[in-house]
């Protein structure tokens, strides 16, 4: 059985059909209508029984990875979970709501070698009498190990002859290899490998591991002595994803606006099913604060330029099959890739409804099901997402101007009412402490909204932005009065960052010993492909690092060490 979900502060709206609200009728109908012709015309789902002795492995499923299982079981194959053998257990329990109803055969964990791994799928498999058709990746944890598993197994594969393709610096020096506009950089394991560099190139300049997750142990230092303190603070660093870094990368910063573009691949064909854009604004003294994520078009300047970019930075990194997640900066010089992840879009799949109402019925999940298990449907998926799109939607990330405990959230209803409405996500009820959202940790909750007419959806964007300005139109709230206090001492953060796409900020972590938002934001920041939840091994861990002094902690800004605009 799949690890029971942790429980959630949540709150996850689905806005039906009703009379008083017509054109969300009309949206979530057509929406309806489409998921039921879907099912009804799915040879996937028709022939079912036709897999049923056949297994699926997913390494490392989790987030986003859950969903990609689910879309297999239902298919009707068996799931084998396979666990990194360094994963932590909590994050194992990392179950999207969405996919309640997902089980594995057996959960296995990896062994001390690549054969004995190997051997004990087998031997499970043969034990049911089932044939393993599959091997694929459930997040950023178990690329390294599905690579290898896949290739191993002789099952469909992006190999190891890039072992290290997910190190930052490694993906670097490949583009560049091919000519390819790349981040100036230098890496090594001792600092005189990057003295040079830091002297020489302009600041501020970004100082993270070359393997890690999203923006686990990223910071943007602002002098040589900074770069310096954070070099070798992180050659004794835990990261979030396990294991010690071995090596500092050190690069330029790159000035520009931050896009996705998402993609999934079979035997060297590429095919995008999302590109996006951040919505960044000053709000509470903050530079890049977080409104949200909007879709791209792809015959957008945009996404022209950054398209055939990307692919062919997957094809630099030997990338050929399963989804993949590249984040890209449109510079002066035009696009230059910030990092490709070998794995699918996170955020628990909270995406899909919207993309599938924008393209016309697939998303980045079903799409890599169909690239490892069906490659006639893959086939038949189109190249890039339709232009215009077929519906008119995006996510947004709501911000708080105001700091204390919540006594009501009458905003909420407002929103709900919505014509576009479609899902809000939020931690935030009564009793709950919020703070000014300054970034994604602070964020108070997401909103999915979809609509056929855009001037609809501005205008219930609009109307959101108005109502977090005015205090008590969307919390009613009591000010705590050492909130200003607690504020400044929340902005010390522990040096182990990590950042996600489009996450969802419904799933809050709460432990005995973190019960304050501005206390939990010392030691965490969200994950690169999961939601922020439960993690008390991973607090304790990082706690015990803290320092007498906090201030000595070096100061990470969650999402504006990467861009600027």
């Amino acid at each position: 059985m799949a690890p029971p979900a942790p429980e959630f502060d949540l709150i996850a709206e689905m806005s039906f059909a009703s009379s008083s609200h017509p054109a969300s009728s009309s949206t979530l109908s057509s929406m309806e209508s489409s998921t039921t012709a879907a099912a009804a015309s799915d040879p996937a789902k028709q022939t079912a029984n036709a897999h049923a002795n056949e297994a699926v492995v997913m390494v490392t499923p989790y987030s986003t990875g859950c969903c990609i299982a689910l879309d297999v079981q239902r298919r009707g194959y068996t799931l084998i979970c396979l666990w990194n053998r360094d994963f932590c257990d909590t994050m194992k329990q990392h179950v999207p709501t969405s996919c309640s109803d997902l089980s594995y055969h057996a959960e296995l964990t990896e062994s001390e070698t690549l054969d004995g791994t190997i051997a004990s799928l087998e031997s499970c498999a043969d034990a049911s009498h089932l044939k393993i058709v599959g091997v694929i990746c459930g997040g950023e944890a178990g690329v390294d190990l599905a690579d290898a598993l896949s290739e191993g197994m002789g099952m469909v594969t992006n190999g190891t002859d890039i072992p290290n393709r997910r190190d930052k610096k490694v993906q670097q020096e490949l583009i560049a290899a091919r000519g390819m506009r790349s981040i100036r950089q230098a890496g090594g394991k001792v600092f005189d490998d990057v003295e040079k560099f830091l002297k020489a190139e302009s600041y501020p300049v970004v100082v993270k591991p070359v393997d890690s997750a999203g923006s686990d142990g990223v910071k943007l230092c602002h002098t040589f002595d900074e770069a310096r303190e954070h070099f070798h603070h992180l050659l004794s660093t835990q990261m979030v994803n396990g294991g010690t870094c071995y090596e500092v990368l050190c690069q330029e910063y790159l000035k520009g606006k931050e896009y996705v573009v998402d993609h999934v691949s079979r035997d060297g064909e590429h095919k995008t099913v999302m590109c996006w854009v951040y919505d960044k604004r000053p709000a509470n003294g903050a530079t890049f604060v977080y409104h949200g994520v909007i879709p791209v078009d792809s015959e957008s300047a945009e996404a022209k330029a950054m398209i055939p970019y990307v692919r062919d930075v997957l094809d630099a990194l030997g990338v050929r099959n399963g989804p993949s997640h590249g984040e890209v900066i449109i510079t002066e010089d035009g696009p230059c890739l910030v990092e490709m992840n070998c794995r699918a879009h996170g955020g628990d799949g909270n995406w899909q409804s919207l993309c599938r109402e924008l393209c016309g019925g697939y998303t980045q999940v079903n799409a890599t099901v169909d690239s490892y298990l069906d490659v006639e449907r893959f086939h038949a998926l189109p190249n890039k997402p339709p232009s215009p799109f077929l519906a008119s939607g995006q996510e947004v990330d709501l911000v708080s101007f105001q700091a204390g405990t919540v006594i009501a959230t009458p905003g909420f209803d407002k929103i709900r009412a919505l014509d576009s409405f479609v899902l809000l996500e939020s931690h935030v009820k009564p009793g709950v402490r919020v703070s000014k959202t300054i970034d994604l940790v602070t964020d108070i909750g997401n909103i999915i909204l979809m609509h056929h007419d855009g001037k609809v959806l501005e205008k219930d964007i609009a109307f959101i932005r108005s109502i977090e300005k005015i205090p008590g139109a969307l919390f009613e709230l009591e000010v705590d009065s050492d909130e200003e206090e607690e504020e400044e001492e929340g902005d010390v953060v522990f040096p182990i960052l990590t950042r996600s796409l489009s996450t969802p900020k419904s799933h809050r972590y709460t432990d005995g010993n973190f019960d304050h938002d501005v206390q939990q934001r010392r030691h965490f920041r969200n994950h690169s492909d999961v939601s922020d939840f439960k993690f008390p091994q991973m607090l304790k861990t990082m706690s015990e690092y803290r320092p007498a002094n906090p201030r000595q902690m070096p100061r990470i800004d969650s999402r504006e060490m990467l861009t600027m605009k």
